[in-house]
This record gives structure tokens, C-alpha cells and sequence, in this order.
């Protein structure tokens, strides 16, 4: 929901409300959208109190015109605004004061604060961004953790990108916003989702863990490991997906604005942001299987089963071929009774339990058609059909290919671990 440029229309918050959505805890998940990599980036903010933030991997944005959303803060470079406190954190701090006669777009500044970017130092495209933070308080407060376009420059925003990774406002103290705007999908109509935490709980209590995966097709987010929401390039539509290329970091207390509103009498300054970390990590694809993953071989066939060319596509009908370690190969049995590889689910197509249904990967979603068990006899069984998965026709050729089919007992039907 970030309006990231001055150039941005201003947005209503009734149509930002409407744009929302609360997820319902019971179509949660901890398990990860995609496998990553080694940590490529990282700020641990271990420096001593008082220490400025390292040049060598942020810089300012500097002013008060207001960045596109009608905010009254005026962004400074001081270490009044933006310093370790000796303990671990990166502290941003919202203040309000004016101390060098600062002017904004609406007057004299009334507010200072500080927002820091990794442009010119650190880009990566795909993989896994995270941060340990605890957020500030209060009416008008607007802190966020996000991600930019590293083209925007020449590419004007929205054709650039944003990635929102945690956002929130601070008439809303529990609920944490993530969103995708680009071409066609920006402002008031960006992709985008909500958590609110249980119980009446409020995000700025506590430091809580929030993150995205990126994929090449897909963005998915979390808070404290727990999948909340998650877009793919199908949810743009006929607008052109652009998140294909490197983006930075940004971290930052807005004060006031279009959506979070100005502060009020029951706004208390200074507000600080707490950053124990942000990491990176990269993206491989899923050639690194998950801990625990397993291949899965045919009697018959002495091959494995397997996403032909890694290819994450719903509905990618998945085959037999000759076993190679990959993550392509690599099955984990979760607890909630699905199979995993590359992020995404052993599925029965449409949900189908007739004899020939192809299996398939596809999006995990909780049913029925991806839950599977491997018994002792070696039948790896879709509990809702109570059939076993197959290898057509016994087939045992390379890219011959799966099916749901009565259990019978061949050795078509029969899978070891490997």
C-alpha cells in the first residue's frame, strides 16, 4: 500500500479499506513458499549506542514533500532520526520538532524522521527478505518494511514495482499489511492482504519476525514464519507482472498521510522503530531440498517421481525419471498430511477420485486431493480416494506419467523412500 513516489495519486482510505483483506486463520501456514539459498545480505545493527547507520549499506532519502501519500514528516540523515542503541537495534525515531527550520510541502515541518534505503548499495532479484522489528505506536504513525524497483529512476513507478513486506498504521495497532503495486494494480487497487493478530494483541508490544518469499512467479509473506498471504503472476491479471528484476530495501516512520491519517491528541512522540536485523537470502530454485525431503522410487521403474524440468506451474502433471537428487525429486511429508516439493503440492487434479485423475502439482491448499500417506506395504494412497498413485499403464520409460488409480497391489503402485 505504499505510495513510493511523489508522482503517486493521492488515495482514499475507504477505497484502501475496501482493497484489504483480513486472512482467517485457518488457511495459515508455516511451511515455506520456496527454497532458498545462502544469506546473501545481512545488518545485524551491532554497533556501538550512538554509532550511525553503515554507510557502505544504506543511504538517506532526504526532505519534506510530502513522497507522493501527503506525509508531514520531513526525512533527515541525523543520527537523531536514525542510530544503533548499543543493543542490537537499528532505532528509527519519529519526532516532533523542527530543529533546523525545515520547510515541507504544507509549511514549516512539524515532524522528523528517517528513511533508510539500500539503492546503490545492495539489489538482489528473488529469494527471501526478512526482519526482526518491533514498530512504533499511535494515531498517524506509519512505519514499513519494503521493497522498490532498483529501475525506478528510469522506470517510473508503478512499472518499476513495489513489494510491501510489512506495513503498518497506527489506528490499526494489531494488524500488519502486505502488498504488490505495479502496472495497472497500484494505489487503491494493489494486490494485496492483511493479518490482524488474535486476541486483541498489538504488533508494537513486541519485536515479531516479518518476511517475503519471492519467486519468479510468485510473492509470498509471513509474520512470525506464519504464511499469511501470497500473490501470484495470475493475480495481476492482464497487467504486466513485473517482478522479474533486482529491487532494493527500504526502512522507514512516515508520520501522517493520505492512509494512516494525521496524529492526533493521543499521539505520543518521540515513536521508535526498533530493527534487530534484516536478512537475505538468495534464491536456488528449489535445487536445495528441504531437511527431511525424500526421494521417492518406483518398484517397477527403479526411477523417481518427479516435476518434469522443475517446472513450479499449477497443474504440471508429474512423471517418473531416472533419480538425480534434485529438488525436483526431494518429497517431504508434512504434518498436515501433504506432500511438498519446490513449494508447492502433490495434488489430485480437480479433485477427481476416479481411476486415470492425473497427479499433478499445484498450489498447497489443505484438501482433500493433497493428502497422501505411504504405507508399510509401499502405497502411496490420496486418503480422500482411498486410491493409490500409479504409474500409467506400468509404465517405466522416462516422462511416463502419474495417475490416480484403484490400489491393486503391481509393482506400478509400489514406492520406496531413497
Amino acid at each position: 500500500m505504499r505510495r513510493a513516489t511523489r508522482l503517486m495519486a493521492r488515495v482514499t482510505v475507504a477505497a484502501l479499506a475496501a482493497a484489504t483483506l483480513t486472512v482467517p486463520a485457518t488457511v495459515m501456514t508455516a511451511s515455506p513458499a520456496l527454497a532458498v539459498g545462502p544469506q546473501t545480505w545481512s545488518d545485524e545493527f551491532n554497533a556501538a549506542a550512538g554509532t550511525p547507520v553503515n554507510g557502505s549499506k544504506w543511504k538517506f532519502d532526504i526532505g519534506g514533500g510530502g513522497w507522493g501519500n501527503n506525509e508531514l514528516q520531513y526525512y533527515t540523515n541525523s543520527t537523531s532520526n536514525a542510530v544503533h542503541d548499543g543493543a542490537g537495534n537499528l532505532v528509527i525515531t519519529a519526532r516532533r520538532e523542527n530543529p533546523a527550520g525545515y520547510g515541507c510541502w504544507y509549511g514549516s515541518c512539524q515532524y522528523t524522521s528517517a528513511r533508510l534505503l539500500t539503492a546503490d548499495r545492495f539489489t538482489q532479484t528473488y529469494g527471501r527478505f526478512e526482519a526482526r522489528i518491533k514498530i512504533p505506536r499511535g494515531n498517524g504513525i506509519w512505519p514499513a518494511f519494503w521493497m522498490l524497483g532498483s529501475d525506478i529512476a528510469t522506470n517510473p513507478w508503478p512499472n518499476s514495482g513495489e513489494i510491501d513486506i510489512m506495513e503498518n498504521i497506527g489506528r490499526e495497532p494489531g494488524t500488519v499489511h502486505g502488498s504488490l503495486h505495479g502496472p495497472g494494480y497500484s494505489g487503491c487497487c494493489a494486490l494485496t492482504g492483511q493479518y490482524t493478530l488474535p486476541g486483541g494483541a498489538r504488533l508494537a508490544d513486541a519485536f515479531h519476525t516479518y518476511a517475503v518469499d519471492w519467486a519468479p512467479d510468485s510473492v509470498t509473506w509471513y509474520i512470525d514464519g506464519i504464511q499469511y498471504l501470497r500473490k501470484t503472476r495470475a493475480d495481476a491479471g492482464s497487467n504486466r507482472w513485473v517482478f522479474d528484476h533486482p529491487f532494493f530495501m527500504l526502512l522507514n516512520v512516515a508520520v501522517g498521510g493520505n492512509w494512516p491519517g494525521s496524529p492526533d491528541g493521543s499521539t505520543i512522540f518521540p515513536q521508535q522503530m526498533l530493527v534487530d536485523y534484516v536478512r537475505v537470502f538468495a534464491y536456488d530454485g528449489g535445487t536445495t531440498p528441504p531437511s527431511g525431503a525424500t526421494s521417492l522410487i518406483g518398484q517397477s521403474s527403479n526411477r523417481c517421481i518427479d516435476i518434469p524440468s522443475s517446472n513450479t506451474a499449477n497443474g504440471t502433471r508429474l512423471q517418473i525419471w531416472d533419480c538425480n537428487g534434485t529438488g525436483a525429486q526431494k518429497w517431504s511429508f508434512e504434518a498436515d498430511g501433504s506432500l511438498r516439493a519446490l513449494g508447492k503440492c502433490m495434488d489430485v487434479a480437480a479433485g477427481s477420485t476416479a481411476d486415470g485423475a492425473a497427479i499433478q502439482l499445484y498450489d498447497c491448499n489443505g484438501t482433500g486431493a493433497q493428502k497422501f500417506v505411504l504405507s508399510g506395504a509401499g502405497d502411496l494412497v490420496n486418503i480422500q480416494a482411498n486410491k493409490c498413485v500409479d504409474v500409467t499403464a506400468n509404465g517405466t520409460a522416462n516422462g511416463t506419467k502419474l495417475q490416480l488409480y484403484t490400489c491393486n497391489g503391481t509393482g506400478a503402485q509400489k514406492w520406496r523412500k531413497g
